[in-house]
């Protein structure tokens, strides 16, 4: 039998310390994974659930967006996959006796790791205007609820509709429609907080805001350059991408202001020579970069390609590409000495990796929230795809652009429409399939769905998934602007932080999860996936659902808009609700490359989507051609005596979802408040190792942020950069500290300095 949940908070501020490891996986992965998984479901229920992930007849993980190949493992997933299906398909349960046990005020003062180690909501709850608890509600009620609220608003732009990356296609499309039938473009998601820098600079070079490369790509590749991400930690699959890479002759480039373990060497849980013959070396450059120093970076390889005689790729500049000779001026006039500042690093260094960029005829970049999370953030990938373009490496077999994307669906939900300024297309599309007039107006991304709420422009948020207090910057703004709602609802399978900041009413809509079994008037389900290449597949779950309250995605959000529009409505929700098929069929007519969807996605392993720049070389941008792009180098400037602070996670986490309490890989046992600290840093502050510090962040606002009682802990970072981790940290970002162009939170350049902690 699974144990129990933890009784009481354990303490998160006092880990014990040991040097980072230099290797990632390996044996302690696998013991790992069976005591997290044997605690959560029972040995039985494990197994039976494990051998289901990623297979080809089973359930995509709910974790992260990593493809798999057409020949599966038994074993298709990473020990951070097996915490997040473990916590799914755990035994822990969280029923209307848990909240009458437990008032608001209580779950307030809870850490996110004790609420998500609760288990699973198996009733619709509510709490009344005014009550400290909540108390269990039929459906019916809850759905006449949130129809109520949302009737009695004065526009439809005061209802938000936020989706997290988990939702399915079939789910995420009738969400949008749903909104946009009601009235609105209010559809913020979590693609506004992590890759929104990459598909803002990827549509605009491109013509596509997605990824060109496949998983084949990678295997093919003579160079990967991968930076501003932690695959070992964020993306585990990627490591056995890596590794297979580095068996047909790549080369892999880091640049990452911290030494992470799963790109120094990988031991391959699935391999004798991962598990017995020390695994896989895959660093052959390491480029220990300053934070925000990328852009620089790029910018003066690209210098010396353009500088090199031969290098550039002249017949596919001239082409396929557009506004190369401005590109090339500013690239000339990047210099040496700005460009060491910038980033920290040695000539020599960057030499070497100007010298394996030339070498490699097929190169792939990869990157995640290291880049995307910068006020300079589509600045520094557009440069990237200049790096790119210089040599003919989109359109090209093991070349590309690799966004990394995090949630499992979120590059999904984004295609299916979860996004607050839709291409007139896509609302041409809808309102031929559907026969109402959707609005055209642009509607609120998160941050600035967090404005209207704290400016009472919103009065009601409805978020499909995800923990949005937990996520987004500005944590006593955030939570301030979300109490002045008058309805806040939260469809979920767990809980989180965000069911405990509430508007005057707030509702808790349990849901089923991937692993659950889907049965509608129709027979068995299934829904479908986008993962971060492209890929669309089946995702079938087949355990008992944890309660028979729960209803599905697809089946809320039908109840809901005939609760809401009524008869009025020219959608017919409720067959969307009896069948997913018919759901797909719609997709299928409004969708490009969804065409024959439901016979496509019925064939093992799904199909690939179109992307027009990797099929054809065509890019459909305004010019026609990809675009070389000269935007002026920027870097964060840091005053003496601070530090520069990136959010990063731990590895007993995934995004906001903790799994425990250590992160194995960076030494860190038994605790999240730390603060790595380079040691000469530290000693020029005056930090000693182990001592504590309040973090306080620095705004050009003036309004002092602080995060109290982080230890202190020596580590191999960068000079003047310090890391710590998020959701902690949040408190930190100031709500207009965004990135140009995508407003995207800068969660990863954040000016702090360091106090005495008067709290430990």
């Amino acid at each position: 039998m699974a144990t129990k949940p933890p009784a009481g908070d354990p303490v998160q501020d006092a880990p014990q310390v040991a040097p980072p490891k230099h290797a990632a996986a390996g044996l302690p992965a696998i013991g790992y994974t069976a005591l997290v998984a044997q605690q959560q479901m029972g040995a039985v229920r494990a197994t039976r659930t494990l051998l289901k992930v990623n297979q080809k007849d089973g359930f995509d993980c709910p974790g992260c967006a990593w493809p798999e190949g057409d020949k599966r493992h038994v074993a298709e997933f990473c020990e951070n996959g097996a915490k997040a299906v473990a916590e799914e398909a755990t035994l822990r349960r969280v029923t209307p006796d848990f909240f009458a046990a437990h008032p608001l005020s209580d779950l307030a003062g809870r850490s996110g790791y004790w609420l998500g180690q609760q288990g699973r909501i198996t009733q619709p709850m509510y709490l009344p205007e005014g009550a400290d608890r909540y108390e269990a509600v039929t459906w019916e009620r809850a759905f006449e609820i949130v129809a109520e609220e949302l009737k009695a608003l004065d526009s439809p732009d005061e209802a938000l509709f936020y989706t997290s990356g988990r939702t399915s296609n079939e789910a995420a499309f009738l969400l949008q429609l749903f909104a946009r039938e009601f009235g609105t473009n209010n559809l913020p998601d979590c693609s506004n907080m992590c890759h929104e820098s990459s598909g803002s600079a990827l549509t605009e070079t491109i013509g596509i805001g997605k990824g060109s490369v496949s998983l084949e790509d990678l295997h093919q590749a003579d160079l990967i350059i991968v930076a501003g991400q932690n695959p070992g930690t964020n993306h585990p699959r990627m490591l056995s991408a890596l590794e297979e890479a580095k068996r047909a002759g790549a080369k892999i480039i880091s640049v990452n202001p911290l030494p992470e373990a799963g790109m120094e060497r990988f031991k391959n849980p699935q391999t004798a020579k991962g598990l017995a013959l020390g695994g896989q070396k895959l660093n052959d450059l390491f480029l220990q970069i300053r934070i925000g120093g990328d852009q620089a970076l790029f910018r003066l390889l690209n210098k010396l390609i353009v500088e090199t005689e031969g290098a550039v790729d002249e017949l596919f500049v001239r082409e396929h590409t557009h506004g190369y000779e401005e590109f090339a001026a500013a690239a000339r006039a990047a210099d040496w000495d700005e460009t060491l500042a910038a980033t920290g690093l040695t000539r020599a260094e960057i030499e070497q990796a100007l010298s394996m960029a030339l070498a490699s005829r097929r190169t792939i970049v990869c990157w995640a929230m290291g880049l995307t999370q910068h006020k300079h953030a589509v600045a520094t990938i557009r440069e990237v795809v200049n790096f790119l373009l210089l040599r003919g490496n989109i359109g090209r077999t093991g070349a590309g652009v690799c966004p990394v994307r995090g949630h499992s669906n979120v590059q999904g939900d984004r295609t299916m429409g979860i996004f607050e300024r839709p291409a007139p297309a896509f609302l041409d599309a809808l309102e031929k399939e559907f026969g109402f007039a959707p609005p055209r107006h642009h509607g609120y991304d998160v941050v600035r769905s967090i404005e209207a709420l704290r400016d009472g422009k919103a009065k009601v948020f409805f978020a499909m998934g995800g923990n949005f207090v937990g996520a987004t910057p500005d944590t006593e703004v955030t939570e301030a602007a979300m109490r002045r709602a008058s309805l806040t609802v939260h469809v979920s399978t767990k809980l989180n932080r965000s069911h405990a900041v509430t508007g005057r009413r707030a509702l808790i809509l349990p849901t089923l999860g991937r692993t659950d079994k889907d049965v509608q008037k129709s027979g068995k389900q299934f829904v479908t996936v986008e993962d971060s290449m492209g890929l669309v597949h089946s995702s079938r779950g087949n355990l008992k659902p944890a309660s028979p309250h729960l209803l599905s995605e697809p089946a809320i959000v039908a109840r809901l808009a005939r609760a809401t529009l009524g008869a009025g409505s020219t959608v017919e929700w409720e067959e969307f609700e009896k069948d997913y098929a018919t759901i797909r069929d719609r997709i299928a007519r409004v969708v490009p490359g969804f065409e024959d969807f439901n016979a496509r996605v019925a064939k093992p392993g799904g199909f690939r989507l179109p992307h027009a720049p990797r099929d054809e070389r065509r890019f459909p941008t305004a010019t026609g051609k990809a675009n070389f792009t000269a935007a002026p180098v920027e870097y964060p400037a840091v005053p003496e005596g601070r530090l520069l602070l990136q959010t990063l996670r731990s590895h007993d986490q995934y995004n906001t979802t903790i799994y425990g309490l250590d992160d194995r890989y960076r030494g860190i046992k038994g605790g999240r408040r730390v603060v790595l600290v380079n040691p000469e840093d530290g000693r020029e502050l005056g930090f000693t190792d182990g001592s504590y510090a309040d973090l306080v962040s620095e705004w050009k606002d003036g309004v002092e942020r602080r995060a109290p009682g982080f230890r202190v802990v020596y580590y191999p970072t960068t000079r003047g950069c310090a890391a710590a981790y998020y959701p902690e940290t949040n408190v930190l970002v100031p709500l207009d500290s965004t990135a140009d162009t995508s407003n995207t939170p800068a969660s990863k350049s954040v000016i702090v300095r360091l106090e005495q902690s008067a709290t430990v």
